[in-house]
């Protein structure tokens, strides 16, 4: 591809990590605010601080990326001097706030040892009730800032944000499960808990599962919308069709490493549970490989969006 690209691995990584951050912290709050009830139990409160605690991390190390790709950092300051209707600008407040409240939301969580209900309990849900929109807005922003380029056919899809809001919720999920499979030991003195480990594990995995077949329907949706549509846009998605020079790198991380081979194992876990009511059985191993495969296919999808934007455009200029 003779192409020179002006967007590397450093926006890549940013609109990755944003993503993870973003869909980590979203649901942590989520997870939160539904309490313990569900058949959540006692873990709802350490799933929902495992993101809490990880989340803003990917998203400050990708602005930072972002910021430092710029050549002269502080011309990102100029961003928050005006307000107005701009992609940029909006989506520039959204990220700034985002951090703020998320890392107050995660200090929340700090003290040890972790007590559910205690006073520091009702600032906990009223931050999570705010990161939730927050958390949406960057992820869909990361999305929206590529859509708001016409001159990139490729990227001009309104669909677009939807898929990487979808994938950031995947992903965070994902992070939150392996976190929660290298780091939980249930007390030897009490199997319940690992009962009601295998519980959130079951509710989380089952929505992960969810969110995969809604991210392959949006992929659907996406090239189809391309496909039917006139001129540049049917031109530009080709490049992901069989034949074009990233569907390899399409088809097989994003659609059968991240999606496909993800969501086989998961429906081996969650069928007996959902089917026939059975105790829900995961392995460590098997969340790992799980969260491992969605993280390198959320990766993968920004990768190939941000390089087919740039090798079939510009255009109309």
């Amino acid at each position: 591809m003779a192409h020179e690209l002006n967007w590397g691995m450093p926006v890549i990584l940013y609109l990755f990590l944003a993503g993870v951050g973003a869909g980590t912290v979203t649901v942590s709050a989520s997870v939160l605010l539904r309490g313990g009830g569900g058949g959540f139990g006692g873990r709802h409160f350490a799933i929902a601080r495992y993101g809490a605690l990880i989340g803003p991390l990917p998203v400050i190390i990708g602005t930072s990326l972002l910021v430092f790709e710029l050549g002269r950092p502080f011309r990102a300051l100029n961003l928050f001097k005006l307000i107005n209707l701009s992609p940029m600008n909006i989506g520039s407040w959204f990220l700034g706030l985002f951090i703020v409240v998320s890392v107050l939301y995660a200090l929340l969580f700090l003290p040890w040892p972790p007590i559910i209900w205690d006073r520091l309990q009702p600032w906990r849900k009223a931050l999570a009730w705010i990161c939730i929109p927050l958390g949406i807005g960057v992820a869909l922003y990361t999305g929206i800032m590529l859509g708001a380029m016409p001159s990139r056919p490729f990227w001009n899809s309104p669909i677009l944000a939807l898929l990487f809001l979808v994938s950031a919720l995947s992903t965070g999920i994902a992070l939150i499960i392996f976190a929660q499979a290298m780091l939980y030991e249930p007390p030897p003195d009490n199997p319940a808990a690992e009962k009601r480990f295998h519980q959130s594990g079951y509710l989380l995995t089952a929505s992960d599962l969810i969110l995969i077949g809604f991210e392959l329907m949006v992929i659907f949706l996406f090239i189809m919308f391309a496909y039917l549509t006139v001129g540049n846009v049917k031109y530009a998605v080709a490049v992901i069709l069989p034949g074009g020079d990233l569907a390899a790198a399409f088809w097989l991380w994003v659609v059968v490493v991240g999606l496909l081979i993800p969501i086989i194992i998961e429906l081996i876990y969650v069928v007996p549970k959902l089917l026939y009511h059975r105790d829900y059985e995961s392995s460590r191993t098997a969340d790992m490989v799980i969260s491992l495969a969605v993280l390198a296919g959320g990766f993968m999808l920004r990768y190939v969006v941000v390089i087919a934007g740039q090798v079939t455009g510009p255009v109309g200029l």
